[in-house]
């Protein structure tokens, strides 16, 4: 299976690399993701109609001019809208429009039909449970960019060159025990992250941020009624914390890009997410919250870091906020994540948000929310110190917040300084598979009581509230975590001896140097 992926990856990656001489990585990612999303489509909706039509021994290319076409394409297209959530006629599937754009061997244009065909798919939903969730998902795949080449059949050209190539890559999708084509979009996107530069932050937390982040909100649990992430992103959060267990019932997210909400849609459907079970919104989290009634079981983020918000004096009747006494400032909205993610935590919930350190001791109105949360709430159980640079566009070091409000440890918080513990990767920090492995032993550890092996001498501890109120509230991690290397004692004698030697050796040299001044008649330099 690793080596199947590995090739999916490879040919996925070759063919992307088709479209990155023509224009720069947002725009080509935006076009071959794209693709593959359509060709995933197409196939699935082939399968499951030849499942519908194998009692009469037909499948779905039969019946385009059969008898009882019009009969037939209404059944499958109303059990289709209900299992898949849309809807092709065989004319429209992703490997018609491939051999005819190569019909012959020679490039033929389709790119009118091509352009119909996805508009169909969306409008194919139309008044259906789905329609929120296929609605303008195309929208960014414009064929008629003069990106694609100056004229209509430079465009139809390269278009019909990256379909035939696609068509001819094996998605396995018959195999509905892997998830290969899921994991090698998701390998993808990572790709196209590590090139996008600040970007990058935007959509896509790393793998072995989102493998952490997803263990800790499900320790002790292998079934999840909700898992939220209230920045989606590209949605990889939310499926890492699938793979976690065996089951969750249901995922919700909330993305402000219009670009971005559209990938992580398709990155659900691509990984088999039946529509009925996610829903994701388009919208500021912030500002204009759309999930406010739920509470969620397990809650997972990547905020953008430091974000500017508007801070306005009306949030301060709003129950996410209003407790606190004070606001987050408009120039930093780290805490009012954390508020708003605490606000919407199940009792027997669990979240855990990556954050800059700044949340860990910036004073005044963060201070102060801080405080709270630790000394009136209690809901803080772990701080967590990643290493510097791991992150696409920051090389700033970052932390994990853990929160619950029913915590087991309701007199300690962990603290764990994993900032040291990673592998330099060309010009990115790297955390190991034994990294991560350690840093979710020691917080396991913590959370089953055993606090003798969860303090590690110079990489965690078990801190009292009242060693955290001795601080005034400040989690800066080195007050916890004593990370200092004494040096090794200097002898001053041997030192002493090397001194007078060298001393000895320059004296020689002096020496030998006037010889040969004088030998020359010349004057020494000294």
């Amino acid at each position: 299976m690793t080596a199947q992926k590995a090739q999916l990856e490879q040919q996925l990656w070759n063919i992307a690399n088709t479209l990155r001489g023509k224009m720069d990585a947002d725009d080509f990612r935006d076009y071959i993701l794209g693709f593959i999303f359509y060709k995933y489509l197409s196939k699935k909706m082939e399968l499951y109609a030849n499942i519908i039509l194998k009692p009469d021994q037909l499948t779905f290319d039969d019946i385009e001019g059969h008898e009882s076409e019009e009969i037939l394409i209404k059944e499958i297209k109303s059990a289709a809208l209900d299992k898949l959530g849309y809807f092709l006629k065989p004319s429209e599937l992703f490997s018609e429009l491939a051999r005819r754009g190569n019909a012959g061997g020679k490039s033929q244009f389709i790119l009118g039909d091509l352009a119909k065909v996805l508009s169909h798919i969306e409008q194919s939903t139309m008044g259906t449970e789905s329609e929120d969730d296929f609605g303008n998902l195309f929208e960014d795949l414009d064929l008629t960019s003069s990106k694609l080449g100056k004229s209509e059949n430079d465009k139809n050209e390269l278009i019909v060159k990256v379909l035939t190539h696609l068509d001819e890559i094996d998605f396995d999708l018959e195999n509905t025990e892997s998830d290969v084509l899921g994991d090698a979009y998701e390998y993808l996107i990572g790709q196209f992250a590590s090139g996008a530069g600040k970007k990058a932050g935007e959509f896509y937390t790393p793998q072995q941020v989102s493998n952490i982040l997803a263990q800790l909100v499900t320790v002790g649990k292998d079934k999840l009624k909700s898992v939220y992430d209230p920045t989606c992103g590209s949605g990889s959060l939310l499926l890492r914390v699938a793979k976690q267990v065996k089951e969750v019932s249901a995922f919700y997210g909330q993305e402000m890009n219009p670009t971005t909400y559209n990938l992580c849609r398709m990155n659900m459907i691509m990984h088999d997410v039946h529509y009925k079970k996610f829903d994701i919104k388009n919208e500021d989290t912030l500002e204009r919250p759309q999930h406010l009634d739920l509470r969620f079981e397990a809650i997972v983020a990547n905020p953008p870091f430091s974000a500017k918000w508007s801070a306005s004096p009306l949030f301060m009747t709003d129950d996410r906020f209003s407790n606190y006494g004070k606001l987050a400032p408009s120039s930093k909205a780290d805490f009012a994540f954390v508020q708003h993610m605490v606000h919407q935590l199940a009792d027997n919930g669990t979240m855990a948000l990556v954050l800059p350190h700044g949340v860990l001791f910036r004073g005044a109105a963060e201070g102060h929310i801080r405080k709270y949360l630790i000394k009136d709430c209690n809901y803080l159980d772990a701080v967590i110190g990643l290493p510097a640079n791991i992150f696409y566009g920051t090389s700033i070091p970052t932390c994990i917040l853990v929160l619950k409000k029913q915590r087991t440890n309701k007199k300690e918080v962990l603290f764990i300084d994993a900032s040291q513990h990673f592998e330099k990767v060309k010009t990115q920090n790297v955390l190991r598979e034994e990294d991560i492995a350690k840093l979710l032993t020691t917080y396991k550890d913590y959370t089953n009581g055993e606090f003798d092996t969860a303090n590690i001498e110079k990489y965690s501890h078990v801190a009292q509230l009242s060693e955290i109120a001795e601080n005034d509230y400040n989690l800066n991690i080195p007050r916890y975590v004593d990370t200092f290397e004494e040096e090794e004692p200097i002898n001053l004698e041997t030192v002493s001896k090397e001194l007078q030697a060298l001393a000895e050796q320059s004296e020689a040299t002096d020496d030998t140097i006037a010889n040969f001044c004088k030998e020359l008649g010349i004057n020494t330099p000294f």
